[in-house]
C-alpha cells in the first residue's frame, strides 16, 4: 500500500529557476526512506509541502487516507501557560475527551440504563484501552526519559525552553500521538549519544512510515533502508542505506564517465570520417555529403552529454610539528564544579604523541569544560593539568567567533595570520573560498563556512595538538566531508568532543567517555566501544539477575584459582585475536568479502568471549 506519493511536483522561489522541477516517487507503508542532497536542494520545501504549509507551484502529493502526518521541524504554537507537561500531555487529547465522556456515562448510567447509553459507553470503553488510555503515564514518562527530558523541563513553561529543547518536546509530542507517516528534518540536531540511539531504536521499532532528512550518516546508516537523492530538482533513487549510496553514486559516476569518454572518442572518430568524406564528396561523389551530413547529426547529440563533475576533495596538509617527547597531556586528581554541579572530579589521564581521542558523553556532563581547562579558560578546582613543553595547541570551538565580523575572509587571514595576499588567497581556496567568496564578511558566513575558515587559519601554524569542539555540529554531509578531508592527514595528537557517530569510528583510536563525573578510558575506535558496552550491559543483567541468597563461602582450592586464571588466559586471548581482526579489517577496509568474512569471525569470537565472562562470574560467585 502506498503511503506518499509525490507527483511531478515543481516549486520556485525565484523566476526561471526551480528548486524543486517534476519531483516524482512513491513511498510504501511502513518504508524508512532517506531524503538526501546538497544545501538548497528543497528537502526541507518538500517537507514543507507535504504538511500543506506551503503550495506547489505545479504537481501533487498525496498521502494515504486516513493517515496522520507530522513533521518534527515544525514546532506548534502554543498558550503561553503551558508548561512542557501541557505539550506532552497534548498528544493523548483524544484519550482525555474520551475518558471525560466515559465518566459522564458513567454518571447517567445511574439513572438510565438505556441500551443506546450502553452501547456508547461499551464501544469508547473499548477505544479507550485500543488506542492505550491505560498506559498514558508510562508512555509518557518513557520517552520523556528516553529523550532526556526531565522532571524539571516539564514542569517549566513550554516558552522558556530553548530552540533545540522545543525541537526535542516537539518529537516527544509526535511520537506520544502515534502519527502514522514521521517527517524528521535533523531530528538528531539536538540530541547527544543516549537520545540518538534511543530514537534509532524506537525508529527500527516503528510500525508507521518515515521520510528523514538528516546529515547524521551513523544514524542514515541505522535507520533508513532507501534513499531518495534531490538533484537538480528531480529524484534519484538508491535501494539501500547510506553506506550503500555512497557506493553505488560513486559507481554510478564512473559509469557516466565512462560512457561520457566513449561520447568524446565517438565524436573524435566520427568528426575525423565526415571530414574525410565532405573532402572526397569535393572530388566528385556528392553522394558521400549526405553521409557526412547525417554522421554531423549524431556528432551533435553527442555533444549534448555533459561531462559527469564530483566534488573535488580538499588538497591542504596541516603544516605539522613533530612531537618529540612522552607526554602531551597529563591531568592529576582534576576536578570541576560550577555551585553546587559537580562536574567531574579526580581525573587523571595520560595523552601521549599520535592519539586520537573522542571526549563523549550526554549533554551537560562537562565535556566543553575539560576542553577550556586544558585551554587555560578555565581554572580546576582541584589537581592539575600540564602539556608537554613542545606541545604547540590549536582550538576549534563549538561556537567560531572572529576579532571582526565585518571583516572579510580574506582581510581575516592577512590580520589574523600575518601572511601574505596570495598565501591567503591560495589557502583560502584549498578549503574552498574562491573568486568573490573571499571578500564576504565572516560575520555573514554559515556555521560549517566558519568552521572551515578557522580550519584554514589554524592550518597555518605549526601544530602537534589538536583540540576540537564539535566540529561537525549543524554541517551539512558536504561539509562534513571537507572537515574529514582537512584531516585525513593530519597525523599528530587528536582531541575532539563529538556525537558525530561517522566522525568519530573514522579517526578515534581511544574513547573517553564521561558519565557522572567519571572518565571510561577504553583503547579502541567506537565500534569496539559501542560492542564492548553492550557486553557489560549484559553482564550487569546477569549480576542483577543472579540470586541473592548468601552463599556459605567455600575455601578456594588451588585447582579452583587454576580454572579462573585459565579463563581469564582465554579472555585475554580471545580480545587479542578481536583486536587483529579489527586490524585487519582496516587493511582490507575497501574489500567487501573480505570484510564479511572478518565480521562472521568477529561475531563468533565475541560469542565465545561472552561465554567466558559468564564462565568467570560462576568461578568468582
Amino acid at each position: 500500500m502506498i503511503d506518499v506519493q509525490v507527483n511531478a511536483l515543481v516549486k520556485s522561489f525565484e523566476v526561471g529557476s526551480n528548486v524543486l522541477d517534476g519531483l516524482s516517487f512513491t513511498v510504501n507503508s511502513g518504508e524508512r526512506v532517506g531524503i538526501l542532497g546538497q544545501n538548497g536542494c528543497g528537502k526541507t520545501t518538500l517537507f514543507r509541502i507535504m504538511v500543506g504549509e506551503l503550495y506547489p507551484d505545479e504537481g501533487t502529493v498525496t498521502t494515504a487516507p486516513g493517515k496522520r502526518v507530522g513533521l518534527i521541524s515544525q514546532i506548534p504554537v502554543y498558550p503561553e501557560d503551558w508548561t512542557t507537561e501541557d505539550v506532552l500531555r497534548d498528544a493523548h487529547r483524544r484519550l482525555y475527551a474520551i475518558g471525560r465522556r466515559i465518566d459522564e456515562l458513567t454518571q447517567q448510567m445511574e439513572e438510565d440504563q438505556s441500551p443506546a447509553l450502553l452501547r456508547e459507553y461499551d464501544r469508547l470503553s473499548d477505544d479507550y484501552r485500543r488506542l492505550g488510555g491505560y498506559s498514558m503515564e508510562t508512555d509518557r514518562n518513557r520517552v520523556a526519559n528516553g529523550l532526556q527530558i526531565p522532571a524539571a523541563m516539564r514542569s517549566q513553561l513550554f516558552s522558556s525552553l530553548s530552540g533545540g529543547e522545543k525541537t526535542r518536546v516537539n518529537l516527544a509530542r509526535l511520537i506520544l500521538e502515534d502519527t502514522d507517516i514521521l517527517l524528521l528534518d535533523e531530528p538528531t540536531n539536538h540530541l547527544d549519544l543516549r537520545a540518538t540511539e534511543w530514537l534509532e531504536d524506537y525508529l527500527l521499532h516503528f510500525k508507521g512510515t518515515v521520510l528523514t532528512i538528516s546529515h547524521d550518516r551513523y544514524f542514515l546508516d541505522r535507520v533508513v533502508e532507501r534513499c531518495v537523492e534531490i538533484s537538480e530538482g528531480k529524484a534519484e533513487f538508491y535501494s539501500g542505506n547510506y553506506s550503500f549510496y555512497v557506493q553505488e553514486r560513486q559507481r554510478r559516476f564512473e559509469e557516466k564517465l565512462k560512457q561520457y569518454e566513449k561520447d568524446q572518442a565517438k565524436i573524435e572518430q566520427l568528426t575525423r570520417a565526415a571530414e574525410q568524406m565532405h573532402l572526397w564528396a569535393f572530388m566528385g561523389n556528392d553522394k558521400l555529403h549526405k553521409r557526412a551530413f547525417s554522421m554531423e547529426k549524431r556528432i551533435e547529440k553527442l555533444q549534448q552529454s555533459e561531462k559527469p563533475t564530483e566534488r573535488k576533495k580538499l588538497s591542504v596538509k596541516f603544516k605539522q610539528r613533530e612531537f618529540n617527547g612522552d607526554e602531551v597531556l597529563v591531568t592529576e586528581g582534576l576536578s570541576k564544579a560550577f555551585g553546587e554541579k559537580r562536574l567531574f572530579s579526580d581525573l587523571s589521564l595520560t595523552v601521549t604523541g599520535g592519539e586520537r581521542i573522542a571526549l563523549i558523553g550526554d549533554n551537560g556532563t562537562g565535556k566543553s569544560t575539560l576542553i577550556k581547562l586544558i585551554m587555560q579558560q578555565e581554572t580546576p578546582d582541584a589537581g592539575y593539568l600540564y602539556l608537554g613543553p613542545a606541545v604547540r595547541s590549536a582550538y576549534l570551538p563549538q561556537i567560531v567567533t572572529f576579532s571582526s565580523d565585518s571583516r572579510s575572509a580574506l582581510d581575516t587571514m592577512l590580520y589574523d595570520c600575518r601572511c601574505q595576499p596570495q598565501e591567503a588567497r591560495d589557502r583560502l581556496a584549498a578549503f574552498g573560498f574562491r573568486g568573490e567568496d573571499v571578500l564576504t564578511p565572516v560575520g555573514a558566513l554559515s556555521g560549517g563556512e566558519r568552521s572551515r575558515l578557522r580550519l584554514c587559519m589554524l592550518m597555518g601554524g605549526d601544530v602537534n595538538f589538536l583540540i576540537l569542539d564539535e566540529p561537525t555540529n549543524h554541517l551539512d554531509i558536504a561539509s562534513r566531508e571537507w572537515m574529514e578531508d582537512a584531516l585525513s592527514d593530519y597525523e599528530q595528537t587528536l582531541l575532539f568532543v563529538s556525537h558525530d557517530r561517522y566522525f568519530i569510528e573514522k579517526f578515534a583510536t581511544r574513547i573517553w567517555a564521561l558519565d557522572r563525573g567519571e572518565i571510561t578510558d577504553y583503547r579502541g575506535g567506537y565500534a569496539d566501544y559501542a560492542a564492548w558496552r553492550e557486553r557489560q550491559a549484559v553482564f550487569t543483567q546477569i549480576e542483577k539477575a543472579a540470586p541473592k541468597k548468601k552463599k556459605e563461602e567455600k575455601p578456594r582450592t588451588p585447582n579452583h584459582d587454576r580454572q579462573i586464571a585459565r579463563v581469564e588466559r582465554e579472555i585475554g586471548r580471545l580480545e587479542e585475536k578481536l583486536a587483529g581482526l579489527e586490524a585487519l579489517a582496516e587493511e582490507h577496509a575497501t574489500d567487501y568479502q573480505k570484510l564479511m568474512e572478518i565480521e562472521a569471525q568477529k561475531e563468533e569470537l565475541n560469542q565465545a568471549l561472552l561465554l567466558q565472562y559468564e564462565r568467570w562470574e560462576e568461578l568468582n560467585g
